[in-house]
């Protein structure tokens, strides 16, 4: 398997192929050779608890895919050591402009002092800033910059693309013109309130009785942009000023290069109280008194962030912890169930009986130790029939990942069903010798009569099958009456209960209809009849003649090749794998080569495969224009059709979450914040008189109108087909 390991800052990561046994100290061996990091300067973090070494990465339950955080420590000499975190974080920013390369310079167009508009990197707004300082680099001009409006910032250098002269005057809706370009006030999060300064090119304007709309493209930073954006005039748009020459600038243009001191409105850090220090609030001053004095004895809890008053705390505090960390009291914790660094890791009593005891292999590399990591709830387990939004020939590298998607939910067996109802799912892999695949129609041999001890996946026949377990569950799909001694036939074989099928890669040894790799879905089959037989190995097995009952084209067929790659059908990798593949082949090679040549070959440029966009039917596209409250998450959603319907789909389900249930919504009620909740989740709220959306506890109000969404409604039960069978 493999894990990503990843810098706290996020800016260092690296895929690592492992084994669940391995331990930290190899684990910590593997960073240093990736990321260039010594093993005694790393700390490694995995769900709130540091990786220790002595152990393996089983003990802490690191599954596929998992993220280990990795903490870099740095290296203090003694004078060093003296100096605070805070002294040394000053020092850095303060003397950011004795950055190498860097000489005292003039510019063309700014002085110091000058009011200007500086582009911050992080949200692509403007922001008032000041010119502290000029420099020049080589043949650029560098310029050392302050935020004119918050208390703690430090000076910062920007190239001249980043600044411009400040903008002041204010542009009448009147005379705006389409193909302008203007800086306007926008919240990309929450369109109707208060956001920061964006440049904004018109492309229509209308104005209305009393709504001024604007339409055009927002421009986010130096290259994103929002396309076609609807946005309300609030009465402030203004005008982008132009640079002039120093020398061309007038007494005029002076005047407004001097700050007058007024902030432009940007949105409140405080939504409860909108900033005013004189009204008192529990989100931005005290959590218990709500006060805002006493700044200096406001003291901050590193959980949940709100702040509390020495005095007001029980008991009362007579000055600042010492410690890293404090936690006020509905956060703190038993310190008795805490594991603390360096601490060792408390023993459950399964791993303590096994924990004397060394495996002879090593077990836990293969992806059929990985555990899963989601669960298919769209429908029951026993459910029959397709699965909403799976395909006839998706396709999925590992066994694990069909069972993830709820096609078949066991990891090895290859029939799922059960015993008193029926069968819900096969899987054909070759591994019975008296298989016979014919495409259309195949003859299937059950399960059992294998000695599997020793936790073999498969071994030869050696001793009689019966009509019990899966066996029996398969044989209560046949539209016949259960004959567990002679089998029986099916009157009407299409009267009978679908099965699931799916072939598997190793099928084809015996087949030309197997995939070439992985495990596909080749979609509804029927048993035609099932009987008792001697099979090669001389013992007595069970065989079932199933035949395909699909209207959707078989993926070996022409047509079925046509839909498959019209609906950009591909491979279906667990998340990470293909990174891991390619770090591991590209070590290999490197390593072939180094002992081979000592010259490299360039390999040749991969070929970039087209893609096939998804179309959307035309009932579907009404459905999802007509549902005006959840534009904005239908235009993310839709975004994701060129890269075909299961990314399509992906986007539809993480969406169109219930925040209750965390199932697709059901009978979705869109709330005025604009989510959506399930009407049976959203009544069972109301019932507990909680009168609040579960997304965001925006008050809905005791008398709420739950009314159903019809469009959103319909337009979930045309992409899942079904899934409300699973409610």
């Amino acid at each position: 398997m493999y894990v990503k390991v990843r810098t706290m800052d996020g800016k260092k990561e690296a895929i690592i192929t492992i084994s669940k046994l391995t331990s930290v100290e190899d684990l910590k061996g593997a960073i240093e050779k990736q990321l260039h990091v010594e093993t005694d300067m790393q700390r490694l973090f995995f769900r709130g608890k540091q990786l220790e070494n002595g152990y393996k990465l089983y003990d802490y339950d690191i599954n596929l895919n998992d993220v280990i955080q990795l903490m870099i420590k740095i290296k203090f000499d003694d004078t060093e050591n003296k100096i605070s975190d805070n002294s040394i974080k000053e020092k850095r920013e303060l003397n950011e402009d004795k950055e190498e390369g860097l000489v005292q310079a003039e510019s063309l167009y700014y002085k110091v002092g000058d009011a200007i508009d500086c582009l911050d990197e992080e949200n692509g707004a403007w922001f008032e800033a000041i010119v502290q300082n000029i420099f020049q680099k080589g043949e650029e001009i560098i310029y050392n910059v302050l935020w004119e409006f918050t208390n703690d910032g430090f000076p910062f250098n920007v190239p001249e693309m980043r600044i411009r002269p400040r903008a002041i005057r204010l542009i009448s809706f009147d005379k705006l013109s389409e193909g302008q370009k203007i800086m306007i006030n926008y919240n990309v999060e929450e369109p109707k309130e208060v956001g920061l300064w964006y440049d904004f090119t018109v492309a229509k304007i209308e104005k209305k009785k009393r709504l001024q709309q604007l339409t055009g493209t927002l421009h986010i930073g130096c290259n994103n942009q929002l396309e076609l954006l609807k946005i309300n005039s609030k009465g402030e748009i203004y005008q982008i000023e132009v640079r002039k020459l120093l020398t061309e600038r007038t007494s005029e243009d002076e005047k407004f290069m001097i700050s007058n001191g007024k902030r432009r409105r940007v949105a409140a850090t405080c939504s409860t109280c909108m900033d005013n220090p004189r009204k008192q609030c529990r989100e931005c001053g005290c959590k218990i008194c709500a006060g805002k004095q006493d700044e200096n004895k406001l003291l901050l809890c590193d959980e949940c962030n709100h702040a509390y008053h020495l005095g007001c705390l029980s008991p009362p505090l007579e000055a600042i912890p010492t410690e890293d960390y404090w936690y006020c009291p509905e956060c703190k914790n038993d310190e008795n169930e805490i594991v603390k660094a360096g601490d060792k890791l408390k023993k459950s009593k399964k791993k303590s009986k096994s924990e004397d005891k060394k495996p002879k292999k090593d077990w836990g590399k293969g992806m059929a130790c990985v555990g899963k990591t989601k669960i298919c709830s769209l429908v029951p387990s026993n459910h029959r029939g397709p699965i909403p939004g799976v395909e006839v020939g998706t396709s999925w590298m590992f066994r694990l990942q069909v069972a993830e998607a709820g096609v078949h939910r066991p990891h090895v067996a290859g029939i799922h069903g059960r015993e008193t109802d029926c069968a819900y799912s096969i899987v054909l892999s070759g591994g019975y010798e008296d298989d016979i695949d014919n495409g259309d129609e195949f003859l299937y041999t059950g399960s059992g009569g294998r000695d599997l001890s020793g936790n073999k996946r498969t071994a030869g026949q050696s001793s009689d099958q019966r009509l019990t377990m899966q066996n029996k569950a398969l044989a209560r799909n046949c539209n016949a009456k259960l004959n567990e001694k002679t089998g029986a036939t099916a009157r009407d074989w299409r009267g009978g209960i679908p099965v699931r099928v799916v072939r598997n890669f190793k099928l084809k040894k015996h087949s030309k209809y197997a995939p070439k790799e992985g495990n596909r879905y080749d979609g509804i089959y029927k048993v035609v009849k099932y009987y008792p037989d001697t099979g090669k190995s001389g013992f007595r097995v069970w065989k079932f003649v199933l035949r395909r009952d699909d209207p959707t084209p078989a993926p070996w067929t022409k047509e079925g090749k046509v839909r498959i790659a019209s609906l950009n059908l591909k491979m279906i990798y667990p998340e990470g794998y293909l990174e891991a593949m390619e770090q591991k082949n590209t070590a290999v090679k490197r390593k072939a080569e180094d002992t081979t040549s000592p010259k490299r070959n360039k390999s040749p440029p991969k070929k970039k495969l087209k893609q096939e966009m998804y179309d959307l039917e035309d009932e579907l596209k009404n459905l999802i224009e007509s549902d005006k409250l959840n534009a904005k998450l239908w235009t993310e959603c839709t975004a994701a059709l060129p890269d075909g319907k299961s990314a399509f789909l992906q986007y539809v389900s993480e969406r169109f979450t219930c925040a209750c249930c965390l199932e697709i919504v059901y009978k979705p009620v869109t709330s005025p914040c604009a989510h959506n909740i399930c009407l049976r989740c959203l009544k069972r709220s109301f019932a507990s008189e909680v009168y609040s959306c579960p997304s965001c506890r925006h008050n809905l109000g005791k008398t709420y109108n739950m009314e159903i969404n019809q469009s959103l409604a319909s337009a979930l039960l045309l992409i899942f087909p079904g899934y409300e069978g699973g409610r």
